[in-house]
């Protein structure tokens, strides 16, 4: 068995204008004070990262690794969600989505995706430049405004969207194979790839495509009233990343998964600060520990009532507390009798 890795935190969720948020010396002496040990780095602000040149250097990739190290800190993994949600966009969500791309290629769609495909193969060059073995992203969707059956959705729709996904997603795949990169999709609501089934759906659309992996994030099966445990059992061969957010889901005579529309503070399913939802972490590490997961363990805040800066300094601890050190030694050692094949035989009437 291995020790899980951490703590870590994701950056997308504190970088701002201010300091220590705003550039990436301040942000990592602010991380390392918290007792983070790994930073997972998203790749679209510039202050932090430059993916293209971090892709292209290895001098400037290893200058980058120099600064996080000064600080005591690791970079766990790059991260491509917002990229990836614009490899597959439906209509109906492109001016929505139109703001995580740059200015040269909003409202062209077929622009913005052969950008956010060329920002893949950079992370995947840029990953294996940084001594990373992991990548986070979304999958984007092309199916999800039919996610609910009514209307009758027609017969070969679902197919076809994964066909589809399956075929922008292959070459992106392959780059990540060329550079010995596992790509980690994030089950998550809004992505064609938002539970189990779906992942499996797309699977079978790549080949099985042995990089094709998972970002295990328990707060999202929360709010879809997923069994996050068993679906460790079932994928924990697939799962590379892990993602410590909590969450809950308190539905009443109003209201349930959907949500009636009402904002994060009001709904059923919300995302809670470590410890303040219901997910069981003692479980998952030690499923996750039995698995043999050697990834990092890294902290995504995202909470509708507790300030970041809260949960942050409440998160490192917790996950501390959560990683099980794993024994070298069974338990019941004391009472071993040791090897004697003789005596096995004569136990066994052999």
């Amino acid at each position: 068995m291995k020790t899980i890795k951490g703590p870590a935190i994701f950056l997308a969720q504190f970088i701002s204008e201010q300091a220590p948020f705003n550039s990436l010396e301040s942000i990592c002496k602010w991380a390392s004070d918290l007792g983070y040990k790994g930073i997972q780095m998203p790749t679209l602000d510039s202050r932090f990262i430059d993916l293209k040149l971090a892709a292209e250097s290895q001098t400037y990739a290893d200058e980058l690794r120099g600064k996080v190290a000064d600080a005591g800190l690791e970079i766990t993994e790059l991260s491509t969600h917002l990229q990836g949600q614009l490899v597959a966009v439906h209509p109906a969500y492109d001016q929505l989505f139109d703001g995580f791309a740059p200015a040269e290629v909003r409202g062209n769609p077929a622009a913005r995706q052969q950008w956010a495909v060329q920002q893949l193969k950079y992370a995947a060059q840029a990953s294996r430049n940084l001594g990373l073995t992991a990548h986070a992203t979304f999958s984007g969707a092309l199916l999800w405004p039919y996610v609910y059956p009514w209307p009758q959705r027609p017969a070969g729709l679902v197919e076809t969207g994964f066909e589809e996904l399956g075929r922008r997603w292959r070459p992106i795949l392959d780059v990540f194979d060329e550079h010995g990169v596992d790509l980690c999709y994030e089950t998550h609501a809004g992505e064609d790839i938002h539970d189990g089934i779906s992942f499996e759906q797309f699977l079978a659309q790549v080949d099985n495509h042995p990089r094709a992996c998972l970002l295990y994030d328990p707060s999202h099966f929360i709010l879809q009233c997923l069994d996050y445990l068993e679906f460790i059992d079932l994928y924990h061969e697939r799962i590379k990343m892990f993602h410590v957010k909590d969450a809950e889901f308190n539905p009443s005579g109003r209201q349930g998964v959907y949500g009636g529309y009402q904002g994060w503070v009001d709904r059923a399913g919300r995302f809670r600060s470590l410890g303040d939802g219901q997910v069981d972490f003692t479980a998952i590490f030690s499923k996750l520990t039995q698995y043999d997961f050697s990834g990092w363990a890294v902290l995504e805040w995202e909470c509708a009532l507790k300030h970041p800066e809260d949960g942050a300094r409440e998160g490192a601890p917790f996950i501390q507390d959560h990683i099980i050190r794993v024994t070298d030694k069974a338990f019941d050692d004391f009472a071993a009798s040791g090897i004697d094949q003789s005596l096995n035989k004569t136990i066994l009437g052999l």
